[in-house]
């Protein structure tokens, strides 16, 4: 059964003195693939700026836009309507062996979401313990025990975390947000091989929603996997993908798919806002 789902993320920002110039990029347009078809999406600015898209290296839809007359405070919205579906794992007939996810053509191919970056960083215990619960498993098995394994030994705690956090970091805690869980998994994950890579979106908190009652929604992060055809599980959540999900972007780790990043001249930031709000429509 699909949904549909009106989703609206805005971010303020305040700043100490006047901007005079400031270059952006927002990563707010949901993907539209074979699991989400995207009916109306629209970003605005407040002031008003001068805008354009493109899609960037790894598929997600980006807004760059500028601003270059002096300003105190800058907000960003995005706003969609996106038909979501649940997530399929590949047929039986597509899924792959050990052997063929270690050959040199899918580690050549997916090269990129096999490598460490410094949010997924290499490390020897975490690489142990994944070897350790894949063992015996086909690789859709593994990535599921993995994935169950992240959920159970970390704690869900906002706060304790930054954007700037490693795997390595939270691990070591035993406590962060989605982020955490997200980077977590893909450490363990690519270091059995299994190309995986980091999602970006929102997560309707309700799996019963009413038609229509708008309610606070979440910027998430899960994981997609390769083991034949990508497909996503929810290792915060311990749970597949499901209509629930909206996807924005993919990436080798958070820095890839940050829903606003830029630069400005002028004073600092002193106040940063962000909502988000989700309506479940059909």
């Amino acid at each position: 059964m699909s949904w549909r789902l009106r989703v609206v993320h805005s971010t303020g920002f305040a700043y100490k003195e006047p901007v005079t110039s400031s270059y952006n990029e927002a990563r707010l347009t949901p993907r539209s693939d074979a699991r989400q078809n995207v009916i109306v999406n629209r970003v605005e600015t407040v002031p008003a700026t001068r805008s354009y898209r493109y899609t960037d290296y790894w598929g997600t839809a980006v807004t760059a836009f500028d601003l270059h007359a002096p300003h105190e405070e800058l907000e960003v919205s995005g706003m969609s309507v996106v038909e979501t579906e649940a997530g399929e794992r590949p047929d039986a007939d597509k899924s792959r062996s050990w052997e063929d996810i270690r050959s040199e053509y899918v580690e050549d191919r997916y090269d990129e979401m096999l490598s460490n970056t410094d949010y997924v960083p290499k490390n020897r215990g975490l690489g142990a313990t994944a070897k350790r619960l894949a063992k015996g498993l086909t690789p859709e098995e593994a990535v599921e025990a993995v994935c169950k394994f992240v959920h159970a030994e970390m704690e869900y705690v906002p706060g304790t975390t930054g954007v700037h956090t490693t795997a390595v970091d939270a691990w070591n805690e035993r406590k962060g947000v989605c982020q955490d869980y997200a980077h977590l998994s893909l450490l363990m994950l690519r270091s059995l091989g299994i190309p995986s890579r980091y999602v970006s979106g929102y997560l309707h908190p309700k799996p019963n929603a009413k038609i229509n009652k708008t309610v606070e929604g979440q910027s998430h992060a899960w994981i997609e996997v390769w083991t034949g055809g990508w497909w996503g599980y929810d290792p915060t959540n311990d749970t597949p993908i499901t209509e629930q999900h909206v996807s924005v972007g993919v990436g080798r780790d958070y820095s890839d798919v940050s829903p606003l990043k830029g630069i400005y001249t002028g004073g600092g930031a002193t106040d940063l806002d962000v909502i988000v709000e989700i309506t479940r429509l059909a």
